[in-house]
């Protein structure tokens, strides 16, 4: 059996604690922009990124906060001075956070949306590795945990110490027995494995999607995808017709995403040479 023990504060500065979960956020946010300007520069984007990474950064989030109040609206209403904060952020919020904010800069600053998309496939091509990061931090720190797990071991379980994140009661289930939570399915660790995969697969078909855009649109709907199957095991309340908050917006991101997919590969032609008229 897994058994997770580590202390979720890493070290303390005073009466601040740092988290493993916030030196993960950290490292992931330092990833994105490290690598991304390396890959839009060997797409042949010039363009100084630092600005828009800022809006999509405060857009992503601004989003998931958004969300993360919206899925425990009844809690938030009851405690409204608990909204401003970060001690709740929902990762498919963050990443329409993330497109709204992109939207907004290039309305501002008269970017090209082409030239926009070309930056989304340098983001395709280093979001998911990020996103794996962060999920590291997510399963130190226990939240975004799976629902109690028929398994006794691991990977079909994991047990944490018992801590704040996990609830004490879910639907009348006693989650803590001997200091220890029941064994919940390791969420958290399936999504480092469904993100890297998603890395993998995005990183393979790098330079095979025409027009730009087709990348980072075949990104979104591979983590549409592996989202939408994972939050089956996670602990969350539905949302609506049983599904939780974030498979309906998977399933409004591949709603929108897939076709629009599909259509500018089908619509793409490319030039062909012209014929020797020697």
């Amino acid at each position: 059996m897994l058994i997770i023990r580590v202390d979720r504060i890493a070290f303390t500065i005073g009466s601040l604690e740092v988290r493993w979960y916030g030196i993960a956020v950290a490292i992931a946010v330092a990833l994105l922009v490290v690598l991304i300007p390396r890959q839009a520069k060997k797409l042949g984007i010039t363009q100084d990124l630092y600005m828009l990474f800022l809006s999509c950064i405060i857009g992503g989030v601004i989003g998931a906060r958004l969300a993360h109040v919206i899925n425990d609206w009844e809690r938030f209403i009851a405690n409204p001075q608990d909204i401003v904060g970060l001690a709740g952020l929902a990762q498919n919020g963050m990443i329409v956070g993330v497109i709204v904010a992109a939207l907004i800069y290039i309305a501002v600053t008269r970017m090209r949306f082409s030239t926009l998309l070309s930056i989304g496939d340098a983001v395709a091509m280093v979001a998911p590795l990020a996103i794996a990061i962060g999920r590291i931090g997510c399963t130190i720190n226990g939240c975004c945990h799976g629902k109690p797990s028929p398994f006794q071991y691991f990977p079909g379980a994991v047990v944490y110490t018992a801590r704040d994140t996990i609830p004490r009661f879910w639907n009348h289930i006693p989650l803590y027995q001997n200091g220890l939570t029941v064994p919940l399915y390791p969420t958290q660790i399936y999504a480092i494995w469904l993100n890297l995969a998603v890395f993998a697969i995005v990183w393979r078909f790098r330079g095979k999607f025409k027009p730009p855009g087709g990348l980072v649109f075949f990104y979104f709907c591979l983590h549409a995808a592996a989202d939408f199957g994972l939050r089956f095991f996670r602990l969350t309340e539905p949302f609506l017709f049983s599904l939780h908050q974030a498979q309906v917006l998977d399933l409004a991101i591949l709603a929108v995403f897939l076709p629009w997919l599909i259509v500018r590969i089908r619509r793409y032609q490319p030039s062909e040479p012209q014929a020797d008229s020697s």
